[in-house]
């Protein structure tokens, strides 16, 4: 086989094992898009907008989650990739367990604190109530994601992402019929929305530890008493807690900026949160992408086949960009267009659509960013791409309080534009560095 040949061989399989990847964020993405849609267009644009006001509260707990099974799928892949099958199911084992028990406790004190935790980030006094009451239920999904996720790493690792998509295709379906039952027909407003966000989370959970044990029965092996030895704990945390440290600061730095849009009143919650709800789904492609690049950089770099992995980052980086671009071009016209679809008002449709207007000509930066970044984790690289994301994060909160005076509420698309450039700056320092593993 040439080398053409088999950079389009990879580039058939990186789109292989990414397609159900993000067709499952998409259906993930429904949760928050049920519940805002039907909320949005019944209970009116408070509701919305205290919904909205929770997207990065609970965000930091999902990232945080999803950070860790970063790791754990990275550390999967490379054993499955260099062929150590029977190290698998113990880390299965002993993280869902962990992380299921953790998060288990944080659901009781975040519900607990739901109040003081709104109020801790000026949440404006209009949609206070209806947000901690959203998300003191909200917090019950978690210990449900914890044990998902870690699932889903392990088969991600293993390279089957067609088993998440099926368990999240069940539990969205489920969710939008919930979401109309509790909401449409009930009237339950923002706590029907959670409720039934929570009733599918759990039911998504069951479904992928049953099927997913099922066509893979040996994941059941090795799990007994001594699977939890120091040996296993150690690797996984090795691996799990650089990209959870980053992804869990980020999520605090998150918050510091909700902190700082939640200043610009209600107008701008309403449109920012849902824009970021559009945003999210539209970049999940190249999200995804990176996520395929690093499964198969760490199958090829466990089986120690460097051509290969030197091919998957060229072939990611290829479409990466392709489909960055076709986003851009995408986002622009409809942006504004779709926050209307969800009941915002006027001053709120035309503060979103500006906002498209700006970032989206930013979206190969992220392309590129997610390629290297996706590579680089493939290679075991966590730490340094850890470290490289909360350095930008920071010069996100920097440049956000920097230049609000000149650009208002459109500070928030500037500064993530910052932080992206920032962010390719130094993958491409950390390439050059590893040139002799690079193109």
């Amino acid at each position: 086989m040439n080398e053409n040949q088999k950079l389009g061989t990879i580039m058939k399989e990186l789109i292989r094992f990414s397609l159900p990847l993000i067709l499952s964020g998409v259906l993930q993405q429904l949760y928050n898009w049920a519940d805002a849609f039907i909320v949005g267009n019944v209970d009116g644009e408070l509701s919305l907008s205290a919904i909205g006001v929770t997207s990065i509260p609970i965000s930091f707990f999902i990232t945080t989650i999803t950070g860790f099974t970063l790791g754990l799928s990275v550390l999967i892949a490379k054993n499955f990739g260099a062929k150590k099958q029977d190290s698998i199911p113990p880390v299965l084992a002993v993280f869902a367990v962990i992380l299921g028990g953790v998060f288990l406790l944080a659901a009781a004190v975040g519900s607990a604190l739901s109040y003081p935790f709104m109020e801790l980030l000026h949440t404006p006094a209009d949609t206070i109530d209806l947000a901690s009451g959203y998300i003191r239920i909200i917090f019950w999904g978690l210990p449900f994601l914890a044990v998902y996720n870690v699932y889903t790493a392990t088969l991600r690792g293993l390279g089957d992402s067609r088993i998440p998509f099926l368990s999240i295709l069940v539990s969205s379906v489920i969710n939008v019929l919930l979401d109309i039952l509790f909401v449409a027909e009930l009237r339950w407003g923002v706590l029907g929305a959670a409720a039934a966000t929570v009733l599918s989370q759990a039911i998504m959970t069951v479904f992928i530890v049953l099927y997913g044990t099922s066509k893979y029965p040996w994941l059941k092996s090795n799990c007994r008493k001594e699977s939890f030895c120091g040996a296993v704990v150690r690797d996984g945390l090795r691996y799990g807690l650089p990209p959870m440290v980053q992804s869990s600061i980020s999520a605090l730095g998150s918050l510091v900026l909700q902190d700082f849009m939640n200043r610009f009143g209600t107008d701008t919650v309403t449109a920012i949160t849902t824009a970021y709800r559009i945003d999210t789904l539209i970049l999940l492609p190249i999200v995804n992408l990176g996520s395929g690049i690093s499964t198969v950089t760490a199958h090829s770099h466990g089986a120690g086949d460097t051509i290969r992995t030197r091919k998957t980052l060229t072939a990611g980086t290829i479409l990466t960009l392709v489909v960055s671009a076709f986003l851009t071009g995408l986002v622009i016209p409809t942006g504004g267009k779709i926050i209307a679809l969800f009941g915002a008002g006027t001053a709120a449709v035309a503060i979103g659509s500006a906002f498209f207007h700006r970032i989206a000509f930013f979206y190969p930066i992220f392309g590129l960013t997610t390629a290297f970044r996706g590579y680089l984790e493939g290679r075991g690289d966590l730490m340094y791409s850890s470290a490289a994301g909360l350095v930008s994060l920071a010069v996100r909160i920097i440049a956000s309080y920097a230049m609000a005076p000149r650009f208002g509420n459109m500070t928030i698309a500037y500064a993530e534009m910052v932080s992206w450039v920032w962010l390719l700056v130094m993958y491409l320092f950390r390439l050059a560095a590893k040139k002799d593993d690079a193109l």
